[in-house]
């Protein structure tokens, strides 16, 4: 019995369209099965863009492929697969070269080279019609917002309130919920009139056993703070109010290259919804919430009066979260102490459900420790100096590649018009052999530059992760050299900034990690509780 796997995709999460629901397209994909006598040992759905090849689904599916555990590769029609030509290219290629046979429920794959022509053209179509949808859909949301309705993606269900969708006279507009209204208003009011902390709402809420906005009963600091800062309680609905990029930092290096940074427009560039949502509270009431918070965050930070030299370069290695710095008080014989300390921020049962158990760490001990080795690098200047001019190799070849890389986009270009003349002339000759050729040999380019453009990729990513201000480096070991004894808070920072270095705590051991000029060795830590 040959083995398939069933792979169905949809472009958003709330897609529905007439035959390619993800439900209508595993039922087809199952029901194929059957009847052709194939086992289905894997089932693969997702909701993602047919114009990306990276998809975390497809990826699953295409290590299957390659470790060789399939035979056939079931999708409901072509363009659930890809709808970008190129990559549909790429992935036929790879079912060929591990002999899997690509089928689909209501279409005939030909693996004929003039079939192949057809699913090229037909992907190439599928792909103009996904932009002009895109734009359309732009244009769409822009004209609904106008109309005073809310847009797909401006968030329709909010705490407080009932979505009512659709198009007519009152539909796509927002209802107050007069059960969840009256816990918005009670937020306010303890914050504002009774002064209330954020911390001391979210146990509030935790006491009454109240249902979140996501339907669970654990109330977290930040849901709170998103509603006291969301200016639609007070009547005010906007859209297009941020943009999506590629994220800073992503937690896993191999993560997908799907665009989770969230870059905020303008404010004159946001497009104010009238009356989607009716207010809960009054704008003044609100502004006045705004001013507290902004006041709260002012006297937070002008009276910090301790010193956490680590904040922001200490991780638990657990959790993968950043320690946060505290103080711990108590009396003894009637006198009051306090001691500075790091720990996990999942320790806190405010921040999580599940408190994380890695150890604290005494601040002054920890310090010292970590500065002594930082200090002990900074004060070889010999063995910087040499780790600085690889690092300025290094960055004359990150030029290099990247002078590479856009030569291999142009060369990309140059493929694509080449591709479109062989495709003119076999519509004006018809000479099949020719253009079997032609097509032959531009593939083979393309995978070659294909496989160079990643290959490129992969050296600049590696550089960057590894790329330093080399001044910041040299005025860090000259801090070291002219003020060993006495150098400053502020120096001992700019330093770490300049060294990249990163701390992780595993229990009591304390690993030190950064880029010049070595992996510095663990240390066990005697700072832990």
């Amino acid at each position: 019995m040959k083995k398939a796997v069933a792979y169905c995709r949809v472009s958003t999460d709330t897609q529905e369209v007439e035959g390619t629901s993800l439900q209508t397209q595993l039922t087809g994909c199952l029901k194929y099965c059957q009847e052709k006598g194939y086992e289905v040992t894997h089932r693969f759905i997702e909701s993602y863009s047919g114009l990306s090849l990276e998809r975390p689904k497809l990826d699953e599916l295409r290590n299957l492929v390659r470790d060789d555990q399939i035979d056939v590769l079931v999708v409901f029609c072509l363009d659930r697969l890809s709808r970008d030509p190129t990559h549909g290219v790429i992935i036929t290629q790879e079912l060929e070269k591990h002999n899997v046979k690509l089928e689909a429920v209501i279409e005939d794959v030909d693996n004929s080279e003039l079939g192949k022509l057809i699913v090229y053209v037909k992907g190439f179509a599928a792909k103009l019609e996904a932009e002009k949808i895109r734009e359309r859909s732009i244009r769409g949301k822009r004209a609904r917002a106008m109309a005073g309705r809310l847009p797909s993606g401006t968030g329709h269900k909010l705490y407080g309130y009932d979505y009512l969708k659709g198009k007519g006279i009152g539909e796509g507009v927002r209802y107050v919920n007069q059960t969840e209204s009256k816990l918005v208003q009670e937020m306010f009011k303890l914050f504002v009139e009774e002064g209330m902390t954020i911390n001391g709402i979210t146990r509030r809420l935790r006491a009454l056993e109240v249902p979140t906005p996501s339907g669970s009963k654990f109330w977290i600091r930040q849901t709170v703070y998103r509603m006291l800062t969301n200016p639609c309680y007070s009547g005010k609905t906007y859209a297009f109010t941020k943009t999506y990029t590629e994220p800073k930092r992503r937690l896993k290096s191999n993560a997908t290259t799907r665009k989770t940074g969230v870059v905020w427009k303008p404010k004159d560039q946001w497009i104010l919804i009238p009356n989607a949502t009716p207010a809960i509270i009054s704008e003044k009431l609100f502004e006045y919430a705004q001013e507290l918070l902004k006041r709260n965050k002012e006297l937070s930070s002008r009276n910090a009066k301790r010193q956490y030299l680590l904040s922001g370069y200490i991780f638990c290695q657990r959790c993968g979260v950043r320690y946060q710095g505290y103080i711990q008080k108590w009396r003894d014989d009637e006198k009051r102490y306090e001691q500075r300390y790091y720990r996990c921020a999942k320790s806190q049962s405010i921040v999580s459900p599940v408190k994380c158990t890695n150890c604290r760490l005494h601040a002054p001990s920890i310090e010292k420790m970590i500065w002594a080795k930082i200090e002990e690098l900074l004060s070889q200047p010999d063995t910087i100096l040499g780790a600085i001019r690889d690092k300025e190799k290094e960055a004359s070849n990150v030029k290099s590649l990247e002078r590479e890389k856009e030569l291999i986009q142009n060369r990309f270009q140059h493929l694509d018009k080449a591709k479109e003349r062989i495709y003119r002339a076999y519509y004006l000759t018809g000479e099949e052999d020719v253009f079997k050729a032609g097509i032959a040999e531009v593939t083979t380019q393309f995978n070659t530059l294909q496989q160079n453009k990643v290959d490129i990729e992969r050296k600049l990513e590696t550089s960057q992760n590894y790329e330093l201000e080399i001044e910041g480096i040299k005025k860090a070991c000259q801090l070291v050299k002219n003020k060993l004894q006495s150098i400053t808070y502020k120096d001992k920072r700019l330093a770490m900034e300049a060294l990249q270095i990163r701390i992780l705590v595993d229990g009591s051991d304390v690993r030190i990690t950064g880029t010049i000029p070595l992996q510095l060795q663990s240390i066990e830590s005697s700072a832990s509780r």
